[in-house]
């Protein structure tokens, strides 16, 4: 049913007149006959009576009536309602652990300040899982690690970070890498870095506990690859020894381009 001929139709009921209808609306008289009868064609019901001194509503112009006006109303509260929106009422947020654990909580605490109405939604998974689940449309934005270099993602913003290599300070490390997830890309790129440095394999382990992996490396189970915060944060800056990467693992914070929220200049300016 088109909204444009209930629209006409109700000026029509409202005045009890096609000419002072047609006044109403600004269109000519013809016009609004036209569109009358194509609404009345697309019932399969007559909804005016023409009379001397102008039209009356039908039986089933009356059933009619009131219906178009609850459906006019809500067009027009959406419509209205989508111009002045300048946020999203849900916004779904996925993140790495590592940005969960020394960015998310000021990064909540910001929204709520500005967009105390507006509700959020987590995820927390492997920087190769949030892209995905970003081209899915299954999280609106999402915090990764690394440059994602996809022509269907939009990068918001850039976080830079001190990554760096964690190794126990008296101890021969074990051929072992920590990561707190499987398929974590700090772990991928260190592997790829020890196994190019020093010609030999090593073995991955997923802990999914950041003190506990620590732990493990200043024990000499293992190394890890870390933003210097996160070493920081669980006390362990002094305990390891941390050497600093030639390589960029920055976070980046990124959306589809056909999907970006309507927060984005916001997002943009953190």
């Amino acid at each position: 049913m088109d909204s444009n001929l209930l629209k006409v139709f109700l000026a029509v009921a409202y005045t009890k007149s096609i000419s002072l209808g047609a006044k109403e609306l600004n269109f000519t008289q013809s016009n609004v006959t036209l569109r009358i009868k194509q609404l009345e064609k697309s019932l399969g019901y007559e909804l005016f009576h023409r009379t001397n001194r102008g039209v009356v509503l039908t039986i089933e112009g009356e059933k009619l009536y009131p219906l178009a006006v609850d459906i006019i109303k809500k067009i027009e509260d959406a419509t209205l309602k989508m111009k002045n929106l300048d946020y999203q009422e849900l916004l779904k947020i996925g993140s790495t652990q590592s940005n969960a654990t020394i960015r998310l909580p000021k990064f909540i605490q910001k929204l709520n300040d500005d967009y105390a109405d507006m509700k959020l939604d987590f995820v927390l998974d492997s920087t190769l899982n949030l892209i995905d689940r970003v081209l899915d449309y299954k999280v609106d934005i999402a915090f990764v690690s690394g440059d994602p270099s996809h022509k269907d993602i939009e990068i918001l913003n850039i976080f830079k970070e001190d990554i760096v290599l964690v190794e126990a300070k008296d101890k021969v490390p074990q051929n072992t890498i920590f990561s707190y997830k499987k398929g974590c890309k700090n772990c991928m790129l260190l592997e790829k870095y020890l196994i190019k440095k020093e010609k030999k394999s090593y073995k991955t382990a997923a802990l999914e506990n950041y003190e506990l992996i620590l732990e493990c490396v200043n024990s000499g189970y293992g190394v890890a690859l870390f933003s210097r915060q996160i070493v920081e944060k669980f006390g362990y800056i002094e305990k390891l020894q941390l050497t600093n990467m030639s390589f960029n693992l920055d976070t980046y914070l990124i959306c589809r381009k056909d999907s970006i929220p309507m927060v984005s200049n916001y997002l943009k300016k953190m």
